[in-house]
């Protein structure tokens, strides 16, 4: 048996270096930038087909939002623009919200889910924008289309979808969502189910891919939910587990840990920190970053000149082909490669409820 579950763990090794090469080409490992948009042929063609990312540059320079959302008169313009919109704002104490944190009476990791508030949009923009005065972090990123349901009034300003994908898709998306975070802001590893066009309006956002035949060094397990509830009066968070417990499957990995837990992240989780090295990529404004149904990703950003960095993604339905049907096999392999841990471990069964992956937080 510890042979063969050596020659399987050298298979799938094997098989991270040869996606790379067919994904991303031998001699660079970049994700390649476009300078223009690409015909729907060869964006289904060059990029979909084969689940390979992609910058687009020259996409969007024709959105008004370009010129309206950045610069010296943004701020006036939202806010006016908003004056009268609640939008939902997702609080926590550093910035990282869907992701896993410590629960503060033991040390056992939950998945943690913001605090959200709902409040007027020029709030909450001033929250965002002046991150280092407050006792947490804002994050406008309330998904599930919220660009079309509480942004309703600035929709003109941005294309309802991009054509060249649209046709290459076949369909229209089916969410479109408004992100906009500060320096402070971050997205823990996950994957999801959609095509995604990722346009970033201002700022810039930093990206760590990793391909979906990767999913064993992601470490995914289980972990009960929790949620950050703040209080106004005492101006700190608590963190409480969901009643009755439930759990999702979340991505282990920290990417960036803290210099005094580096060590024993790296031999917690050997197969990311001694593997291929993840791809990065930066989107800067008038970008849009196509990424592929089913890669990982990791997201941090930096701020434009106001102190924030807003983003609109349209997600598009994926393909529920025999590539999910392949994923899903690798995925249930229970790997074992020499001198490394089990990553995927068999949970056994629980009375608690289990969300499924297909319906997990996405980012």
């Amino acid at each position: 048996m510890g042979d063969e579950q050596g020659e399987i763990g050298v298979a799938v090794e094997k098989l991270w270096e040869e996606v790379r090469e067919l994904s991303l080409g031998k001699s660079s490992y970049q994700v390649e930038c476009l300078e223009y948009p690409p015909s729907p042929l060869r964006f289904l063609r060059d990029f979909v087909l084969p689940n390979k990312p992609c910058i687009i540059s020259n996409a969007i320079h024709h959105w008004p939002a370009l010129s309206k959302w950045s610069g010296d008169n943004s701020s006036c313009y939202l806010s006016n623009a908003l004056s009268h919109t609640l939008v939902s704002v997702h609080l926590t104490p550093n910035g990282q919200a869907d992701a896993l944190a410590f629960l503060p009476t033991s040390n056992r990791l939950c998945f943690a889910s913001a605090h959200v508030e709902r409040m007027p949009f020029p709030q909450a923009l001033d929250l965002i924008s002046s991150c280092s005065s407050k006792p947490f972090v804002a994050y406008a990123q309330q998904q599930n289309d919220s660009f079309r349901s509480e942004y309703s009034t600035i929709t003109d300003d941005v294309e309802p979808h991009i054509p060249w994908a649209t046709q290459a898709l076949d369909c229209l998306p089916e969410a479109v969502n408004l992100w906009i975070g500060n320096q402070l802001s971050q997205t823990s590893f996950h994957k999801d189910h959609y095509e995604n066009l990722y346009a970033v309006i201002s700022g810039e956002k930093h990206f760590l891919l990793l391909p979906p035949t990767d999913v064993h060094r992601m470490y995914i397990r289980h972990y009960p939910i929790a949620r950050y509830s703040f209080s106004q009066d005492r101006e700190e968070f608590e963190l409480e587990l969901e009643s009755p417990m439930r759990y999702v499957p979340w991505c282990s990995v920290n990417p960036y840990p803290p210099p005094a837990s580096m060590d024993s992240e790296m031999k917690s989780f050997p197969l990311y920190f001694n593997g291929p090295s993840p791809f990065q990529c930066t989107v800067k404004a008038g970008d849009i970053l196509y990424l592929p149904s089913m890669w990982f990703h990791h997201v941090t950003q930096s701020p434009d000149d106001n102190g924030r960095t807003i983003a609109i993604n349209y997600w598009y339905d994926m393909q529920f082909d025999i590539k999910f049907a392949y994923f899903n096999f690798l995925q249930s392999i229970n790997l074992k490669s020499v001198g490394y841990p089990t990553c995927l471990k068999n949970l056994g069964e629980s009375s608690c409820e289990r969300i499924d992956d297909a319906n997990a937080p996405r980012d």
